[in-house]
């Protein structure tokens, strides 16, 4: 609807504004049995005795002024009249308790007129009267805004269904490539174990040859040997030409031997070359190392991190008083700090120096992990990590149960995103620490350090993020 000024308002609204002072103010309709009240304001019988009958004490509907004994209503014949000579009669309707919410607050008319640009209810005074202010807006009745806006509300509300089913669908989608990618890369893992079944079943075969060619050896050896002793005993006059032939005949037998044992050992090596082991299994995995550098928005104030960012040591004495701007991704409870890439459908490796400490956690972490309050220690928290007490292992998601006892200097963290494995060794010594499985993954895998407090004593080293095969480069 076009801006209307008071100038250019068609006649019916005219007409309307002139009806005003004829309609009550509860019902919204044309007086029914018009009563005047002592201050002068007029209201149908039945709407007026219905207000009264709901409030707790007597007052006009509109001015609030209150009278102590309830007044005699009459009929105003004049009003009753007026109507009756050319308006049609209205429809009843039930009483409004909050009718100064429908009445304009400065002109006490009737609410009918919407501004769509100020997104305002005015009474046709404040179209006449503010004339100017209104000239060039849109104003359209209350009941066609109403109907506008909740067809507005509608579109908005079939357009927030849309984007949920889409997303919905995404959300499925993902799931069925996380389930082919793990169909897959258990088909994989099954060809492989039926290639290396081959492999070993092959080298089996071939130490039982070699084992059955030495001893075939040893017979004619043996065979030859008494040959030779039978001989030396029937030709006595040859006796000494007899023992020197034995006697070369014993270092032909030892260097045989020692061929044999040579052989012997080169397979037993070969052998153990094929052998899938811990060593070779820690090897694989150093090939996915990524470079892991600290974030330093998510550390904790009680943390000092170091210029290159591989370094993390807990600070004594630090505070959050010290600290004037608290990051919105800032550890506020736990002594952490996290990896400043996140990774996603992918393996990746890191090592971590730890030294002689003697309490910290190492791990991954989701990118929405709790920040501010304490981590809970349950499956579902997002943190998948191991934490070192003095000389046992536990997992952060089940503290008290002990998974691993020993002591260790290095730390190498493997995780598969795709297969849901975050697994951690001790370098030196090639030895599965333990092993997280069949985890669900669905956002960023952060690195996870937490370097622990001084609880247990010495344990102001840092941690330190080392490369494969290098020595840490402690910084004071």
């Amino acid at each position: 609807m076009a801006a209307v000024t008071g100038d250019e308002r068609p006649a019916t609204t005219l007409t309307e504004a002139a009806l005003i002072p004829l309609l009550c103010s509860i019902c919204l309709d044309l007086f029914t049995q018009p009563v005047t009240t002592p201050c002068g304001h007029n209201f149908c019988m039945s709407c007026l005795t219905s207000y009264w009958n709901s409030q707790a004490v007597c007052q006009c509907p509109i001015c609030k002024e209150t009278f102590e004994n309830r007044p005699n209503l009459r009929v105003n014949t004049f009003i009753s009249e007026l109507i009756a000579a050319g308006l049609k009669r209205h429809t009843l309707c039930d009483p409004v308790v909050n009718l100064e919410d429908r009445i304009c607050k400065e002109h006490h008319h009737l609410l009918t007129v919407f501004c769509s640009d100020d997104r305002k209810l005015l009474c046709d005074l404040c179209v006449t009267q503010h004339a100017p202010q209104h000239a060039d807006h849109s104003l359209v009745p209350v009941q066609q805004a109403y109907v506008e806006m909740k067809n507005e509300l509608m579109r908005r509300d079939f357009d927030i269904q849309k984007m949920i089913e889409e997303r919905q669908q995404r959300v499925k989608a993902m799931k069925e490539s996380v389930e082919q990618s793990r169909k897959d890369s258990k088909d994989m893992i099954a060809y492989s174990v039926q290639e290396l079944t081959a492999l070993v079943s092959e080298i089996q075969e071939n130490q039982e040859q070699l084992v059955r060619a030495i001893e075939e050896k040893q017979k004619e050896g043996e065979e030859e040997a008494e040959g030779l002793i039978s001989f030396v005993n029937q030709e006595v006059n040859e006796l000494f030409y007899q023992h020197l032939e034995v006697r070369h005949m014993q270092k032909y037998l030892s260097r045989c031997m020692s061929q044999l044992q040579v052989l012997v050992n080169k397979m037993t090596s070969e052998i153990n070359t094929f052998s899938v082991s811990d060593n070779v299994t820690l090897r694989y995995l150093q090939q996915y190392e990524v470079n892991v550098v600290l974030d330093p928005n998510t550390a904790n104030p009680h943390l000092i991190l170091s210029n290159d960012m591989k370094q993390v040591r807990y600070n004594v004495g630090a505070g959050l008083w010290l600290v004037q701007d608290l990051k919105p991704n800032m550890f506020i409870t736990h002594l952490a700090v996290l990896g400043h890439n996140g990774f996603m459908s992918r393996k990746f490796y890191f090592e971590v120096f730890v030294g002689q400490k003697t309490e910290w956690s190492l791990g991954v972490a989701s990118g929405s992990i709790e920040r501010r309050a304490a981590i809970p220690q349950s499956p579902d928290n997002g943190l998948w990590a191991i934490w070192f007490k003095k000389d046992r292992f536990e997992t952060f998601c089940c503290p008290g149960v002990t998974v691993h006892s020993d002591t260790l200097e290095r730390v190498g963290v493997f995780v598969d995103y795709d297969e849901g494995e975050v697994s951690f060794y001790d370098v030196e010594k090639a030895q599965l620490i333990f092993s997280f499985t069949e985890c669900s993954f669905f956002e960023e895998l952060y690195p996870y350090f937490n370097p622990c407090d001084n609880e247990y004593g010495a344990n102001l080293d840092p941690l330190v993020i080392v490369p494969v095969g290098c020595s840490p480069d402690l910084q004071t």
